[in-house]
Protein backbone atom coordinates (compact mmCIF):
# COMPACT_ATOMS: atom_id res chain seq x y z
CA UNK A 1 0.00 0.00 0.00
CA UNK A 2 2.89 2.34 0.82
CA UNK A 3 4.31 2.16 -2.72
CA UNK A 4 0.86 2.95 -4.09
CA UNK A 5 0.84 5.95 -1.77
CA UNK A 6 4.00 7.32 -3.40
CA UNK A 7 2.37 6.84 -6.81
CA UNK A 8 -0.49 9.04 -5.59
CA UNK A 9 2.03 11.62 -4.37
CA UNK A 10 3.55 11.69 -7.84
CA UNK A 11 0.15 12.54 -9.31
CA UNK A 12 -0.27 15.66 -7.14
CA UNK A 13 0.81 19.14 -8.31
CA UNK A 14 4.48 19.40 -7.39
CA UNK A 15 4.61 15.71 -6.47
CA UNK A 16 6.96 14.65 -9.26
CA UNK A 17 9.46 17.36 -8.34
CA UNK A 18 9.18 16.52 -4.65
CA UNK A 19 9.89 12.82 -5.16
CA UNK A 20 12.80 13.68 -7.45
CA UNK A 21 14.33 15.94 -4.81
CA UNK A 22 13.72 13.67 -1.79
CA UNK A 23 16.49 11.89 0.09
CA UNK A 24 16.68 9.79 3.24
CA UNK A 25 15.00 11.61 6.10
CA UNK A 26 12.41 13.42 3.93
CA UNK A 27 8.79 12.51 4.67
CA UNK A 28 5.32 13.51 3.57
CA UNK A 29 3.42 14.24 6.77
CA UNK A 30 0.09 15.17 8.30
CA UNK A 31 -3.09 15.90 6.42
CA UNK A 32 -1.60 15.05 3.03
CA UNK A 33 -0.91 11.46 4.14
CA UNK A 34 -4.30 11.26 5.87
CA UNK A 35 -6.12 12.38 2.73
CA UNK A 36 -4.15 10.13 0.37
CA UNK A 37 -4.88 7.13 2.61
CA UNK A 38 -8.55 8.01 2.26
CA UNK A 39 -8.19 8.23 -1.55
CA UNK A 40 -8.88 11.97 -1.45
CA UNK A 41 -6.98 14.90 -2.93
CA UNK A 42 -4.76 16.58 -0.33
CA UNK A 43 -5.21 20.30 0.16
CA UNK A 44 -1.43 20.77 0.28
CA UNK A 45 1.80 18.79 0.46
CA UNK A 46 3.47 19.11 3.87
CA UNK A 47 7.00 17.76 4.08
CA UNK A 48 8.97 16.88 7.22
CA UNK A 49 12.77 16.71 7.17
CA UNK A 50 15.07 15.12 9.72
CA UNK A 51 17.90 17.63 9.81
CA UNK A 52 18.32 20.98 8.07
CA UNK A 53 15.81 21.80 5.36
CA UNK A 54 18.20 23.78 3.13
CA UNK A 55 19.37 20.77 1.06
CA UNK A 56 15.76 19.93 0.16
CA UNK A 57 14.96 23.56 -0.67
CA UNK A 58 17.99 23.68 -2.95
CA UNK A 59 17.01 20.43 -4.68
CA UNK A 60 13.43 21.59 -5.18
CA UNK A 61 14.35 24.95 -6.65
CA UNK A 62 11.41 27.28 -7.07
CA UNK A 63 10.71 30.29 -4.86
CA UNK A 64 11.11 29.65 -1.14
CA UNK A 65 9.92 31.79 1.77
CA UNK A 66 11.63 30.71 5.01
CA UNK A 67 10.56 31.13 8.63
CA UNK A 68 13.72 30.67 10.66
CA UNK A 69 12.08 30.62 14.11
CA UNK A 70 10.31 27.34 13.40
CA UNK A 71 12.66 25.94 10.76
CA UNK A 72 9.96 26.02 8.09
CA UNK A 73 9.62 27.20 4.51
CA UNK A 74 7.04 27.42 1.74
CA UNK A 75 8.18 26.57 -1.78
CA UNK A 76 6.27 27.63 -4.90
CA UNK A 77 6.71 25.43 -7.95
CA UNK A 78 4.49 27.00 -10.59
CA UNK A 79 0.95 26.60 -9.30
CA UNK A 80 2.03 24.08 -6.66
CA UNK A 81 3.02 24.93 -3.10
CA UNK A 82 5.01 22.65 -0.82
CA UNK A 83 5.39 23.42 2.88
CA UNK A 84 8.67 22.15 4.35
CA UNK A 85 9.48 21.87 8.07
CA UNK A 86 12.37 20.52 10.07
CA UNK A 87 11.34 17.76 12.49
CA UNK A 88 11.06 19.29 15.95
CA UNK A 89 9.86 18.94 19.48
CA UNK A 90 7.96 21.73 21.18
CA UNK A 91 7.75 23.13 24.69
CA UNK A 92 5.07 25.62 25.76
CA UNK A 93 6.36 28.17 28.33
CA UNK A 94 2.77 28.77 29.45
CA UNK A 95 -0.73 27.87 28.18
CA UNK A 96 -1.54 29.50 24.87
CA UNK A 97 2.04 30.64 24.20
CA UNK A 98 3.87 30.09 20.96
CA UNK A 99 6.05 27.01 21.42
CA UNK A 100 9.77 26.95 21.95
CA UNK A 101 11.12 24.52 19.36
CA UNK A 102 14.25 22.45 18.93
CA UNK A 103 15.32 19.83 16.38
CA UNK A 104 14.10 16.28 16.95
CA UNK A 105 13.37 13.00 15.19
CA UNK A 106 10.34 12.27 13.05
CA UNK A 107 8.93 10.05 15.80
CA UNK A 108 9.16 12.92 18.32
CA UNK A 109 7.68 15.39 15.83
CA UNK A 110 4.60 13.26 15.31
CA UNK A 111 3.88 13.31 19.04
CA UNK A 112 3.64 17.14 19.08
CA UNK A 113 0.81 17.23 16.52
CA UNK A 114 -2.77 18.30 17.13
CA UNK A 115 -4.72 15.09 16.38
CA UNK A 116 -3.76 11.49 15.77
CA UNK A 117 -5.11 11.57 12.21
CA UNK A 118 -2.46 14.20 11.41
CA UNK A 119 0.34 12.39 13.29
CA UNK A 120 1.40 10.18 10.41
CA UNK A 121 4.31 10.32 7.97
CA UNK A 122 5.57 8.34 5.00
CA UNK A 123 9.17 8.33 3.79
CA UNK A 124 9.46 9.69 0.26
CA UNK A 125 12.41 7.39 -0.49
CA UNK A 126 11.33 3.95 0.77
CA UNK A 127 7.60 4.48 1.54
CA UNK A 128 8.05 3.47 5.18
CA UNK A 129 5.10 4.60 7.29
CA UNK A 130 5.52 6.09 10.75
CA UNK A 131 2.67 7.16 13.00
CA UNK A 132 1.67 8.05 16.54
CA UNK A 133 -0.43 5.55 18.48
CA UNK A 134 -3.99 5.17 17.12
CA UNK A 135 -3.25 7.30 14.01
CA UNK A 136 -3.95 4.72 11.30
CA UNK A 137 -6.82 3.24 13.30
CA UNK A 138 -8.45 6.66 13.77
CA UNK A 139 -8.08 7.54 10.09
CA UNK A 140 -9.80 4.28 9.15
CA UNK A 141 -12.58 4.78 11.73
CA UNK A 142 -13.03 8.52 11.13
CA UNK A 143 -12.21 9.64 14.67
CA UNK A 144 -10.60 12.84 15.95
CA UNK A 145 -8.45 12.30 19.03
CA UNK A 146 -5.81 14.50 20.69
CA UNK A 147 -2.45 12.97 21.46
CA UNK A 148 -2.35 13.92 25.15
CA UNK A 149 -4.57 15.37 27.85
CA UNK A 150 -2.85 18.77 27.87
CA UNK A 151 -3.23 19.37 24.13
CA UNK A 152 -5.91 22.06 24.30
CA UNK A 153 -4.26 23.70 27.30
CA UNK A 154 -0.95 23.97 25.45
CA UNK A 155 -2.51 25.29 22.25
CA UNK A 156 -6.14 26.43 22.56
CA UNK A 157 -6.36 27.12 18.81
CA UNK A 158 -6.66 23.33 18.49
CA UNK A 159 -10.22 23.77 19.75
CA UNK A 160 -11.07 25.73 16.60
CA UNK A 161 -9.20 23.21 14.47
CA UNK A 162 -11.21 20.41 16.06
CA UNK A 163 -14.39 22.05 14.77
CA UNK A 164 -12.92 22.64 11.30
CA UNK A 165 -11.71 19.06 10.91
CA UNK A 166 -14.94 17.58 12.23
CA UNK A 167 -16.91 19.57 9.66
CA UNK A 168 -14.55 19.04 6.73
CA UNK A 169 -13.73 15.37 7.24
CA UNK A 170 -17.05 14.29 8.71
CA UNK A 171 -15.14 12.63 11.57
CA UNK A 172 -16.56 11.94 15.01
CA UNK A 173 -14.84 13.44 18.03
CA UNK A 174 -13.49 10.81 20.43
CA UNK A 175 -15.36 10.89 23.75
CA UNK A 176 -12.25 11.64 25.75
CA UNK A 177 -11.27 14.42 23.38
CA UNK A 178 -14.77 15.89 23.55
CA UNK A 179 -14.55 16.01 27.34
CA UNK A 180 -11.13 17.67 27.22
CA UNK A 181 -12.42 20.20 24.66
CA UNK A 182 -15.44 21.10 26.80
CA UNK A 183 -13.29 21.47 29.90
CA UNK A 184 -10.85 23.72 28.02
CA UNK A 185 -13.69 25.84 26.66
CA UNK A 186 -15.44 26.12 30.01
CA UNK A 187 -12.27 27.15 31.83
CA UNK A 188 -11.51 29.93 29.33
CA UNK A 189 -8.59 28.33 27.48
CA UNK A 190 -9.21 30.50 24.41
CA UNK A 191 -8.44 33.59 26.46
CA UNK A 192 -4.82 32.45 26.79
CA UNK A 193 -4.22 32.54 23.01
CA UNK A 194 -3.48 35.75 21.13
CA UNK A 195 -6.16 37.44 19.06
CA UNK A 196 -3.94 37.06 16.00
CA UNK A 197 -3.85 33.26 16.31
CA UNK A 198 -7.57 32.98 17.06
CA UNK A 199 -8.40 35.28 14.15
CA UNK A 200 -6.23 33.21 11.81
CA UNK A 201 -8.17 30.07 12.76
CA UNK A 202 -11.52 31.83 12.34
CA UNK A 203 -10.49 33.02 8.87
CA UNK A 204 -9.52 29.45 7.97
CA UNK A 205 -12.99 28.32 9.06
CA UNK A 206 -14.55 30.98 6.81
CA UNK A 207 -12.55 29.59 3.87
CA UNK A 208 -13.30 25.90 4.43
CA UNK A 209 -14.85 23.94 1.51
CA UNK A 210 -18.10 24.02 3.51
CA UNK A 211 -17.67 27.05 5.76
CA UNK A 212 -21.28 26.88 6.95
CA UNK A 213 -20.65 23.43 8.39
CA UNK A 214 -17.39 24.62 9.98
CA UNK A 215 -19.05 27.63 11.62
CA UNK A 216 -21.96 25.45 12.67
CA UNK A 217 -19.55 23.12 14.44
CA UNK A 218 -17.83 26.07 16.11
CA UNK A 219 -21.24 27.20 17.36
CA UNK A 220 -22.29 23.71 18.47
CA UNK A 221 -19.12 23.31 20.52
CA UNK A 222 -19.70 26.70 22.17
CA UNK A 223 -16.52 28.14 20.67
CA UNK A 224 -18.06 31.17 18.98
CA UNK A 225 -19.62 32.30 22.23
CA UNK A 226 -16.32 31.55 23.97
CA UNK A 227 -14.65 34.01 21.60
CA UNK A 228 -17.34 36.55 22.50
CA UNK A 229 -20.75 35.96 24.15
CA UNK A 230 -22.43 38.17 21.51
CA UNK A 231 -21.51 35.87 18.63
CA UNK A 232 -23.87 33.27 17.22
CA UNK A 233 -24.61 31.40 14.00
CA UNK A 234 -27.77 30.26 12.24
CA UNK A 235 -26.86 27.67 9.62
CA UNK A 236 -30.22 27.86 7.85
CA UNK A 237 -29.98 31.63 7.51
CA UNK A 238 -26.40 31.37 6.25
CA UNK A 239 -27.29 28.84 3.56
CA UNK A 240 -30.25 30.94 2.40
CA UNK A 241 -28.02 34.00 2.16
CA UNK A 242 -25.33 32.11 0.27
CA UNK A 243 -27.95 30.96 -2.23
CA UNK A 244 -28.63 34.65 -3.00
CA UNK A 245 -25.02 35.86 -3.03
CA UNK A 246 -23.69 36.43 -6.58
CA UNK A 247 -20.28 35.21 -7.69
CA UNK A 248 -18.69 38.63 -7.19
CA UNK A 249 -19.72 38.71 -3.53
CA UNK A 250 -17.49 37.62 -0.64
CA UNK A 251 -18.64 34.34 0.91
CA UNK A 252 -16.34 34.75 3.91
CA UNK A 253 -17.58 38.25 4.72
CA UNK A 254 -21.23 37.28 4.33
CA UNK A 255 -20.73 34.42 6.79
CA UNK A 256 -18.77 36.64 9.16
CA UNK A 257 -21.71 39.07 9.07
CA UNK A 258 -24.01 36.16 9.97
CA UNK A 259 -21.81 35.49 13.00
CA UNK A 260 -21.95 39.16 13.98
CA UNK A 261 -25.69 39.55 13.41
CA UNK A 262 -26.73 38.58 16.93
CA UNK A 263 -24.43 41.26 18.38
CA UNK A 264 -26.61 43.89 16.74
CA UNK A 265 -29.75 42.58 18.44
CA UNK A 266 -28.24 42.07 21.89
CA UNK A 267 -29.74 44.08 24.72
CA UNK A 268 -27.92 47.19 25.84
CA UNK A 269 -27.26 50.72 24.72
CA UNK A 270 -23.97 50.05 22.95
CA UNK A 271 -23.80 50.83 19.25
CA UNK A 272 -23.93 47.43 17.45
CA UNK A 273 -21.06 48.41 15.17
CA UNK A 274 -18.88 49.44 18.10
CA UNK A 275 -19.84 46.26 19.92
CA UNK A 276 -17.87 44.11 17.49
CA UNK A 277 -15.40 46.63 16.05
CA UNK A 278 -12.90 46.02 18.85
CA UNK A 279 -13.34 42.25 18.64
CA UNK A 280 -12.52 42.09 14.92
CA UNK A 281 -9.58 44.40 15.48
CA UNK A 282 -8.30 42.09 18.20
CA UNK A 283 -8.70 39.14 15.84
CA UNK A 284 -6.64 41.11 13.29
CA UNK A 285 -9.11 41.25 10.43
CA UNK A 286 -8.06 43.81 7.86
CA UNK A 287 -9.78 47.17 8.18
CA UNK A 288 -11.61 46.76 4.88
CA UNK A 289 -12.90 43.27 5.72
CA UNK A 290 -13.82 44.33 9.25
CA UNK A 291 -15.78 47.36 8.09
CA UNK A 292 -17.58 45.50 5.27
CA UNK A 293 -18.68 42.65 7.54
CA UNK A 294 -19.86 44.97 10.28
CA UNK A 295 -21.70 47.17 7.78
CA UNK A 296 -23.39 44.12 6.29
CA UNK A 297 -24.57 42.90 9.70
CA UNK A 298 -25.82 46.34 10.72
CA UNK A 299 -27.58 47.20 7.43
CA UNK A 300 -29.34 43.89 6.77
CA UNK A 301 -32.29 44.17 9.21
CA UNK A 302 -33.21 47.65 7.96
CA UNK A 303 -32.75 46.63 4.32
CA UNK A 304 -35.25 43.82 4.82
CA UNK A 305 -37.99 46.33 5.59
CA UNK A 306 -36.94 48.80 2.89
CA UNK A 307 -36.88 46.14 0.17
CA UNK A 308 -40.29 44.90 1.26
CA UNK A 309 -41.66 48.45 0.98
CA UNK A 310 -40.22 49.10 -2.51
CA UNK A 311 -43.00 49.35 -5.10
CA UNK A 312 -40.83 49.57 -8.21
CA UNK A 313 -37.31 48.68 -9.39
CA UNK A 314 -36.24 52.29 -9.04
CA UNK A 315 -37.47 52.36 -5.44
CA UNK A 316 -35.61 49.10 -4.82
CA UNK A 317 -32.47 50.78 -6.13
CA UNK A 318 -33.04 53.61 -3.67
CA UNK A 319 -33.35 51.09 -0.85
CA UNK A 320 -30.15 49.16 -1.55
CA UNK A 321 -28.01 51.87 -3.13
CA UNK A 322 -24.50 51.74 -1.69
CA UNK A 323 -25.11 48.62 0.38
CA UNK A 324 -22.61 45.75 0.02
CA UNK A 325 -23.80 42.79 -2.02
CA UNK A 326 -23.48 40.70 1.13
CA UNK A 327 -25.92 42.98 2.98
CA UNK A 328 -28.57 42.62 0.27
CA UNK A 329 -28.18 38.83 0.25
CA UNK A 330 -28.38 38.64 4.04
CA UNK A 331 -31.36 40.98 4.21
CA UNK A 332 -33.25 38.97 1.61
CA UNK A 333 -32.77 35.85 3.74
CA UNK A 334 -33.67 37.14 7.17
CA UNK A 335 -37.38 36.33 7.26
CA UNK A 336 -36.85 32.73 6.08
CA UNK A 337 -40.17 32.68 4.22
CA UNK A 338 -40.88 29.79 1.84
CA UNK A 339 -41.68 30.58 -0.90
CA UNK A 340 -39.49 33.70 -0.70
CA UNK A 341 -41.14 36.82 0.65
CA UNK A 342 -41.38 40.06 -1.28
CA UNK A 343 -38.07 41.17 0.20
CA UNK A 344 -36.39 37.88 -0.74
CA UNK A 345 -37.69 38.10 -4.29
CA UNK A 346 -36.58 41.73 -4.51
CA UNK A 347 -33.11 40.85 -3.27
CA UNK A 348 -32.72 38.13 -5.89
CA UNK A 349 -34.01 40.43 -8.62
CA UNK A 350 -31.56 43.16 -7.67
CA UNK A 351 -28.55 40.88 -7.30
CA UNK A 352 -29.15 38.84 -10.42
CA UNK A 353 -30.50 41.42 -12.85
CA UNK A 354 -31.39 44.96 -11.85
CA UNK A 355 -27.98 46.02 -10.50
CA UNK A 356 -26.57 45.35 -13.97
CA UNK A 357 -28.94 47.82 -15.68
CA UNK A 358 -26.99 50.86 -16.90
CA UNK A 359 -27.52 53.68 -19.36
CA UNK A 360 -25.89 53.55 -22.76
CA UNK A 361 -25.67 57.35 -22.82
CA UNK A 362 -23.22 59.43 -20.79
CA UNK A 363 -22.85 62.99 -19.66
CA UNK A 364 -21.00 63.76 -22.91
CA UNK A 365 -24.16 62.94 -24.85
CA UNK A 366 -26.10 65.47 -22.80
CA UNK A 367 -23.41 68.11 -23.20
CA UNK A 368 -23.55 67.58 -26.96
CA UNK A 369 -27.34 67.95 -26.82
CA UNK A 370 -26.97 71.37 -25.18
CA UNK A 371 -27.32 70.63 -21.47
CA UNK A 372 -24.87 72.90 -19.63
CA UNK A 373 -22.15 71.31 -17.49
CA UNK A 374 -23.05 70.98 -13.83
CA UNK A 375 -25.38 69.10 -11.49
CA UNK A 376 -28.15 69.10 -14.11
CA UNK A 377 -26.23 66.46 -16.08
CA UNK A 378 -26.32 64.02 -13.19
CA UNK A 379 -29.95 64.77 -12.40
CA UNK A 380 -31.08 64.03 -15.95
CA UNK A 381 -29.04 60.83 -16.17
CA UNK A 382 -30.58 59.68 -12.88
CA UNK A 383 -34.11 60.34 -14.16
CA UNK A 384 -33.40 58.40 -17.35
CA UNK A 385 -31.94 55.45 -15.42
CA UNK A 386 -34.96 55.28 -13.11
CA UNK A 387 -37.32 55.16 -16.09
CA UNK A 388 -35.18 52.45 -17.71
CA UNK A 389 -35.23 50.39 -14.51
CA UNK A 390 -39.00 50.71 -14.31
CA UNK A 391 -39.43 49.52 -17.91
CA UNK A 392 -40.75 52.83 -19.20
CA UNK A 393 -38.25 53.20 -22.07
CA UNK A 394 -37.79 51.43 -25.35
CA UNK A 395 -34.39 49.89 -25.95
CA UNK A 396 -31.62 52.03 -27.36
CA UNK A 397 -29.67 55.22 -26.89
CA UNK A 398 -32.29 57.38 -28.60
CA UNK A 399 -34.97 56.49 -26.05
CA UNK A 400 -32.57 57.14 -23.17
CA UNK A 401 -31.47 60.48 -24.60
CA UNK A 402 -35.08 61.47 -25.19
CA UNK A 403 -35.95 60.67 -21.59
CA UNK A 404 -32.98 62.68 -20.33
CA UNK A 405 -33.91 65.68 -22.50
CA UNK A 406 -37.62 65.76 -21.68
CA UNK A 407 -37.28 68.46 -19.02
CA UNK A 408 -35.07 71.45 -19.80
Amino acid sequence: MQCALLDRVREQPGGEALLGAAYEGVHLVGGAVRDLLRAELPRELDVLVEGPIEPLLSALGGEAVTHDRFGTASVSLGDARIDVARARRERYPHPGALPVVEPASVAEDLLRRDFTVNAIAVSLTDAQMRSAPHAEEDIARGVLRVLHDGSFRDDPTRLLRLARYAARLGFEVDNGTAELAEKARATGALRTASGARLGAELRLALLEPDPVAALGELSRLGLLSALDPRLGFDQSLARRALALLPADGRIDLLLLACVLLSAGTAEGDEDPAQAVFGLLDELEFTASDRDRAIRTACLAPGLLEQMADAESPSQLRDAVHGAPLEAVALAGSLDGAQPPSKAGTAARGWLEELRHVHLAITGDDLLSAGVPAGPEIGRRLELALRRKLDGELEEGRAAELGAAMEHR
